[in-house]
């Protein structure tokens, strides 16, 4: 049996009906016979002569095709692994049930149902604030391992984060911009900008790679002390491997809802 992959590694198209064989027009069977063999057919005239007819049963029967590959892709996603969220309840009433708001360590977490992304929060010392936007899965490396069939294993996932550190009764905000992978955080960007955002094009900084060692080193310290690390990067990872199916589903519940309005 061929392995199903994950959508987050590589998503899959199912045709929806398989066309037709077309009969080519030639010398001996020329458009006006073929016009006449229609309309004389006792099971096409009716059809012929009513094309509204004809074109509500093909939109009826396309929808219907498309209604069964909804329903059917949607119970294997709720078989084979469904998210936590949906555990235990039937598809009618996932989304409108109340979950607590989730925490990690310190971190409050926004999940942020229908987008891309969630935010994190967080209290730190007398007087800063953290919040953490990070975006679902948004890119891939290719793993070390090579294997004749691609399995999960095979990429290595990429979340970006952006972190804002604000003080109080301080008007700069200092933000991180940085990849989380499986196990770690990596730092791309340090720059410094208004609480209200930027303002023309001001100096980003150098390339953090660029800086010397031992202030890389003590710039991810500083992160760490706030509860940017690996741990972090692990919990994010199985986080949005959670959310990737569970608003899958949920957009797959609404396409599908939308259908069956009449």
């Amino acid at each position: 049996m061929a392995l199903r992959l994950t959508r987050s590694i590589r998503r899959y198209a199912t045709p929806l009906l398989t066309p037709l064989p077309i009969t080519p027009i030639s010398d001996q069977n020329p458009p006006s016979l073929l016009h006449q063999a229609i309309v004389s057919n006792s099971f096409y005239s009716g059809t012929y002569a009513n094309p509204g007819y004809s074109s509500k049963m093909r939109k009826s029967a396309f929808e219907g095709n498309l209604l069964r590959l909804l329903r059917n892709e949607i119970q294997y996603e709720l078989e084979s692994s469904p998210p936590h969220e949906l555990s235990g309840h039937s598809s009618s009433n996932l989304f409108a049930i109340k979950q607590p708001v989730p925490e990690f360590n310190c971190f409050k977490v926004d999940r942020r149902p229908g987008e891309q992304w969630i935010r994190l929060n967080r209290k730190f010392g007398e007087n800063e604030e953290i919040k953490v936007e990070v975006t679902m899965f948004d890119g891939s490396i290719p793993s070390q391992k090579t294997n004749a069939v691609v399995t999960e294993d095979d990429v290595e996932l990429h979340i970006t984060i952006v972190v804002n550190i604000l003080k109080d009764n301080v008007n700069d905000v200092v933000e991180f911009v940085c990849s989380a992978w499986m196990d770690s955080i990596e730092i791309q960007k340090v720059f410094m900008r208004g609480r209200d955002g930027m303002v023309g094009q001001p100096y980003m900084g150098p390339k953090f790679k660029e800086l010397d060692d031992e202030l890389q080193e003590s710039l991810y310290e500083f992160l760490e002390a706030r509860g940017i690390d690996d741990e972090l990067a692990v919990f994010l990872h199985k986080y949005m491997k959670n959310k990737d199916k569970l608003e899958f589903v949920r957009w797959m519940e609404n396409v599908k809802s939308y259908i069956e309005r009449k």
